[in-house]
């Protein structure tokens, strides 16, 4: 798989063509085979990959091109598909958080309004 540099929480179409070798044609077609492979769509209606959809393409392409399997037979193995969650994906969830430092009790009183105003909002709506 190539890399692109920067780790990101979605892909264009271009950007996993890239990533995958593959046209963007074959793509838009094997969501049209496969149920599984059904990226987002932005606002513009632009498709977004995810790390797990990205994932996804790599093992319908050794599916289809590695392993051989007809489309037939490659969506009878996904039907046993759970992708892996990525290396990626879990070192975000396991990175430490960062302390937010109070500077001057700034950022306090702000969080203090807030939430005096939620608490007003949930008084309202009750």
């Amino acid at each position: 798989m190539k890399q692109l540099g920067i780790k990101k929480l979605y892909y264009s179409i271009s950007e996993v063509s890239k990533i995958t070798d593959l046209e963007q044609y074959v793509l838009r077609y094997w969501e049209s085979e496969f149920e599984q492979l059904k990226p987002a769509k932005n606002r513009a209606g632009n498709r977004i990959y995810t790390n797990r959809d990205i994932k996804l393409v790599l093992h319908i392409k050794k599916l289809l091109r590695e392993e051989r399997y007809t489309i037939e037979g490659a969506k009878q193995v996904l039907k046993s598909y759970v992708p892996e969650e990525t290396g990626e994906q879990l070192e975000l969830l396991e990175a430490p958080q960062p302390a937010i430092k109070l500077h001057d009790g700034k950022l306090k009183d702000d969080m203090a309004e807030v939430k005096k105003f939620l608490e007003e909002l949930l008084v309202k709506l009750a």
